[in-house]
């Protein structure tokens, strides 16, 4: 017998025989509902996603970064600002502080830029020349350094005033202040322009920099809302009077931002191992 024969022969055994198997099958009737419901019960669901109601999917980022805009980072040399930081987040090529070309390797899913509410913005207008600060002795003083190569003087002698209570008030970027609107009106925007859902989001923030007998109490603020609520507030800061680095002050703050906007924001504390206990008190 040639091999062409026996495989003709197999081939009709074989589907002669799973006929029949789906004929037995047939006749067999279908199964009652109780017989359906014992089975399901003892054996799991075929599929391993069925009834999973929770997120499974990992989305890493950043709630915790300073721009030129925060007073730390600018006095220090930052340079670029919100909109840089969310491209280079986003996985574009952006020149760096040391004008270097840089590139993530895996871009993140979303960023808060949380710049300090104290005195936010300062920097960027110094470096500027902003008519108002170089109408001071002291803001025309630290613009020359800063023009003469000497901007790292300016950073300690403008970071050690803020936090020693002899910064002059003329300098100072408050709520209600120009400066200080510009700066929030600008980090919205930033937000805004390069949130892009489904990709790569951004969350409007800032950071709370309280700090009480140099504990840290810094809280990163994050809004659940665009600029259409945000804007609406000015973020606080800590410095008297305008401020106060008490929590509760930010609470009370957080919720009439919520009361009043319908809204939602979160606070995140920060570094709470260098609150000396303060950070989250069992009593206060």
């Amino acid at each position: 017998m040639s091999k062409f024969l026996t495989i003709a022969i197999a081939t009709v055994f074989s589907s002669g025989f799973l006929f029949s198997n789906f004929a037995l099958a047939l006749d067999a009737g279908q199964p009652s509902v109780a017989a359906l419901e014992k089975i399901a019960n003892k054996k799991p669901n075929y599929s391993p996603y069925a009834g999973r109601h929770y997120p499974t999917r990992v989305m890493w980022g950043d709630t915790h970064v300073h721009t030129a805009t925060s007073f730390d980072a600018g006095a220090f040399g930052t340079t670029l600002g919100p909109r840089e930081a969310y491209q280079f987040a986003r996985g574009d090529e952006v020149t760096s502080n040391s004008g270097q070309r840089v590139k993530m390797g895996r871009p993140l899913d979303f960023l808060a830029v949380t710049d300090h509410s104290d005195n936010m913005g300062f920097f960027p207008d110094l470096m500027a020349g902003d008519p108002k600060i170089l109408a001071n002795p002291l803001g025309r003083k630290w613009y020359d350094m800063v023009q003469a190569g000497n901007g790292a003087d300016v950073g300690f002698e403008a970071f050690f005033a803020l936090f020693q209570g002899t910064y002059p008030e003329e300098l100072m970027y408050n709520p209600g202040t120009r400066g200080f609107k510009n700066t929030w009106d600008s980090n919205i925007a930033a937000a805004e322009e390069y949130n892009d859902p489904g990709n790569f989001t951004t969350f409007i923030a800032y950071e709370w920099p309280a700090s009480v007998k140099g504990n840290n109490l810094h809280r990163n603020i994050i809004f659940r809302d665009g600029a259409t609520r945000a804007g609406q507030v000015e973020p606080i800061v800590t410095n008297p009077p305008v401020g106060n680095p008490d929590p509760a002050f930010l609470w009370e703050w957080m919720a009439a931002y919520e009361e009043k906007t319908g809204g939602s924001v979160l606070a995140i504390a920060h570094n709470g191992n260098l609150s000396n206990g303060l950070m989250f008190p069992i009593v206060e």
